[in-house]
């Protein structure tokens, strides 16, 4: 199959059948969706005595009423049930989120009515990170296998002190029969200064890295997604050195990953915005077997940037930022600060 097919597919089912490529060819795809959505302090309203949320709660800062908890379910759930839809009727087959503070929450987010449908399955761990939040994986069952998963710390020694960050989540299943390895990442903030903590976003790509090749070493076709907020550009070092992920297609080696998010970013488009810079650190990568739609199983089609005008900011000093929940210690109403990203996956059938 030559790569440059992308270019002129058109796809309206998640079946894609009958399609020619030639003049006396004619063959049949299927297409799935990935997507990553950074859920913005997605709490409960409980004070646990485990977690950092005070402030999540009815007597905290921010009022967090069950009112409150529940139209952030419904906003956010509104946003995934749309994600994918283009070209797969059932939506995403894969969703890595981040922020969210235990599975409770999540088995509430997957009950919303736009989504009870999808019967979507929950892959979570809890982190031993400072302020309670954790990455998870959702999967539909009806596109996805599950085999196993496995957390791997990220953790800085200072001294005698260790702290640590959110757990790189490994999941690993059949994706329409193929078997995927998916790594759902949160890297550390740049709170403090990009320079000052650059350092602990490059120890956490190097995780990342070793291991994406653990899984490459039997076979430099192995599918690996890794996704999540990297609080990094994909030009950053930690993105392009450290974890090695290229953004121009036909010149990814073996060794390399494809980063999609890297084009939209040369062009100006962001997930997130601060101080009137947009930053695209929400990024789905994947591995070299991807990059080839000549070998069996999955390959790369497109990928997005979700953006549609109710989730961003009108008016005001940060009309076009994304809507989030609060701002200046209000509650909005809104999304998140981050807009979601997804990839396209298309599979030639036999």
């Amino acid at each position: 199959m030559n790569v440059n097919f992308r270019l002129i597919l058109l796809a309206t089912l998640f079946c894609i059948s009958g399609f020619s490529f030639g003049q006396n060819t004619k063959q049949s795809y299927e297409i799935v969706s990935v997507g990553f959505y950074n859920f913005e302090n997605l709490f409960d309203t409980i004070d646990s005595p485990t977690t950092n949320d005070t402030e999540f709660t009815p007597a905290g800062s921010n009022l967090y009423t069950y009112e409150k908890y529940q139209s952030k379910l419904t906003n956010l759930s509104r946003v995934v049930s749309e994600l994918g839809t283009e070209h797969c009727e059932d939506g995403l087959a894969l969703l890595g989120v981040a922020e969210i503070e235990n599975r409770s929450v999540l088995e509430d987010f997957v009950r919303q009515k736009s989504l009870r449908k999808r019967n979507y399955q929950i892959v979570h761990y809890d982190s031993p990170d400072r302020r309670g939040i954790d990455v998870a994986m959702l999967y539909n069952p009806k596109y996805f296998r599950l085999s196993g998963s496995t957390v791997y710390p990220v953790h800085f020694i200072n001294g005698a002190d260790t702290s640590f960050t959110r757990d790189i989540l490994h999941v690993m299943g059949e994706l329409n029969g193929e078997m995927t390895h998916v790594l759902v990442n949160h890297w550390p903030s740049r709170s403090g200064g990009e320079k000052r903590t650059i350092d602990r976003r490059a120890k956490a790509a190097k995780v990342c890295r070793m291991v994406y090749d653990s899984l490459r070493r039997a076979d430099k076709y192995t599918k690996v997604i890794v996704m999540g907020d990297l609080n990094d550009d994909p030009v950053s070092p930690s993105v392009k050195d450290h974890l090695r992920a290229n953004g121009k297609l036909k010149e990814v080696k073996p060794y390399e990953m494809y980063n999609p998010m890297w084009q939209p970013f040369r062009k100006g488009l962001g997930s997130n915005a601060w101080r009137d810079t947009w930053s695209l650190f929400d990024q789905i990568i994947l591995s070299y077997g991807y990059t080839r739609c000549k070998n069996e199983g999955h390959c790369f089609y497109k990928s997005k940037i979700y953006n549609p005008k109710y989730l961003r900011q009108v008016g005001g000093q940060y009309a076009g930022y994304p809507f989030r929940t609060y701002a200046g210690g209000q509650f909005t109403g809104g999304y998140s600060d981050h807009f979601p990203v997804f990839v396209y996956l298309i599979k030639e059938q036999s």
